[in-house]
């Protein structure tokens, strides 16, 4: 590239926004990156649902990030659940044993999701959540929600975040199907919109 001197002091000009989607999907799935529980744990739960754009449509390149605390709350303080073998360059993935607390999942054809992680355990004055962040198509940046689960309505109902966002509360408490199954659909916007959050 050729430069002409002006005598004018360079104007630099900001790069062009552009969506988070669908370019990730080329370098961040992972081969069981929904199985955050490791084996045989006796408080696994699944937590699954459906990314949909603002007319209801699933999104089938969308991705889902989980990051939850074990049962007693704790957070993780092991590596994260993609590793490198240092000989092949591949990935590990998980060992089976160690909790992590971090999964990724790409939606299937039909904009669904899916997450075998464990029940998380309440942490200061909130009651158990886990955290996600949503990648799709049209988005300039990702979305960051919380996935509550339903059970115990006293918790739920001293949340500090669910009593501020008034009536769209249940956009944010995920739906038991069966025992230690929960539905949680994410909308990104239009009617039912999930709440997102904005972290400064």
């Amino acid at each position: 590239m050729t430069q002409i001197d002006t005598g004018r002091p360079e104007t630099v000009r900001p790069t062009p926004s552009h969506t988070v989607g669908p370019f990730y999907g080329y370098a961040l799935p992972f081969r069981g990156g929904e199985e955050i529980a490791p084996l045989g744990h006796p408080a696994t739960i699944t937590v699954h649902g459906h990314v949909l754009d603002g007319e209801g449509a699933p999104l089938p390149d969308a991705f889902v990030e989980l990051w939850g605390p074990d049962p007693d709350g704790n957070v993780p303080r092991v590596d994260g659940s993609m590793r490198r073998d240092p000989a092949t360059g591949g990935h590990l993935g998980r060992n089976g044993v160690e909790f992590t607390g971090w999964g990724r999942m790409q939606t299937d054809a039909n904009g669904h999701w899916y997450a075998r992680t464990l029940r998380p355990g309440a942490r200061g004055r909130s009651a158990p959540y886990l955290s996600a962040c949503v990648f799709a198509r049209g988005l300039l940046v990702h979305l960051f929600t919380r996935i509550y689960l339903p059970g115990d309505d006293a918790a739920l109902a001293a949340d500090p975040l669910l009593a501020r966002v008034g009536d769209r509360r249940d956009t944010l408490i995920a739906r038991e199907e069966r025992s230690g199954t929960y539905r949680f659909d994410i909308r990104l916007q239009g009617e039912g919109e999930t709440v997102f959050l904005e972290f400064q």
